[in-house]
């Protein structure tokens, strides 16, 4: 196989010299799935750390058209899995293989702001595949945000903020709901979330893991983490916002949940709105938007970058799998 490394419109090198995401095209044609897991087993060391280096490589017109094309990619790499199943990602999900599941399933209209998948819980996964199914009519892109570089810059407009998050850390709050709610980005029931068929079974989960809770009426649960890190050092001296904060400050709305009480600093003190603000202005200015074509696969390093998505219009299927931490 001939594969190349493309430019596409739009890609970025805040730092000065690397290409964020890092892009990746076969250029022989013709090949089949078996070739393309092939070559990604025998280039498994050196795209593990381009991926370190870039913090996510696309790769398009691999011959990858299906769920179980997508399986085998995922499974060329060998990295630990970690399935839906033991996540507590808020989002409603549907598996289709061990490995593959849906990406978040809220209707077209709503956003999904840029977030660390599963930075608001004690458990996430350090990488993430994302595979182009069937791409949208119009919209759609998966936003890609460097949080290195993010918060170089909030450490030089925001310092205050920037020291804050890197020593308070956070506490995130909301409400799951009795049964799955698909219409919500975060409408994972509290059963699925806590794997557990009685609230006994659930009080034992979060008492585990620190949890605080409150029964509510129409059986939602609402939940608080424990104090969880805003930021994250990395082996090679950067720092990352390893945070859910955008998510969780401005798109943590459905009908149990209110963004104003999703999350605080970790003493419980209230976010500084207008550093807010002005952090979610500077994420999207960062922003590299994944423009998906039917075949696509996508790997992101869950520490170094945040991912979202844009509002779209047509049938759009993006899969998902995640790497154990």
């Amino acid at each position: 196989m001939q594969v190349a490394e493309i430019s596409l419109e739009g890609q970025r090198a805040d730092d000065g010299s690397t290409l964020f995401p890092l892009c990746l095209q076969c250029e022989s044609g013709g090949g089949s799935v078996e070739d393309a897991c092939r070559w990604m087993t025998e280039h498994r060391d050196e795209l593990d750390r381009k991926l370190r280096e870039h913090g996510a490589v696309l790769f398009r017109g691999f011959g990858l058209s299906t769920a179980q094309d997508f399986d085998a990619a995922i499974r060329a790499f060998g990295y630990p899995s970690f399935t839906y199943e033991d996540s507590l990602s808020n989002a409603v999900r549907t598996n289709l293989t061990d490995l593959v599941f849906t990406a978040n399933e809220a209707p077209p209209d709503v956003t999904i702001r840029l977030h660390h998948e599963m930075a608001q819980t004690p458990i996430y996964p350090s990488r993430l595949f994302f595979f182009c199914e069937q791409a949208p009519e119009t919209g759609g892109e998966t936003p890609l945000c460097r949080s290195d570089v993010l918060f170089d810059r909030m450490r030089r407009e925001l310092p205050q903020f920037a020291a804050d998050c890197e020593q308070k850390g956070l506490l995130y709050s909301h409400v799951m709901p009795g049964a799955d709610d698909p219409e919500s980005g975060m409408g994972r029931s509290w059963q699925s979330t806590w794997n557990a068929t009685t609230r006994e079974e659930a009080e034992a989960r979060m008492r585990e893991l620190q949890y605080s809770w409150e029964w509510l009426d129409d059986d939602c649960l609402r939940v608080t983490t424990p104090r969880l890190p805003a930021v994250r050092r990395l082996p090679d001296g950067r720092v990352t916002f390893f945070n859910q904060l955008i998510a969780a400050f401005s798109g943590w709305k459905d009908a149990r949940n209110d963004p104003s009480r999703s999350i605080t600093f970790g003493d419980g003190s209230p976010l500084d709105r207008q550093a807010m603000d002005r952090v979610i202005d500077m994420a999207e200015e960062l922003a590299f938007d994944v423009p998906w074509q039917s075949g696509d696969m996508a790997l992101v390093d869950n520490y170094v970058a945040m991912h979202g998505r844009r509002t779209f219009t047509g049938t759009r299927r993006v899969l998902a799998s995640l790497v154990a931490s």
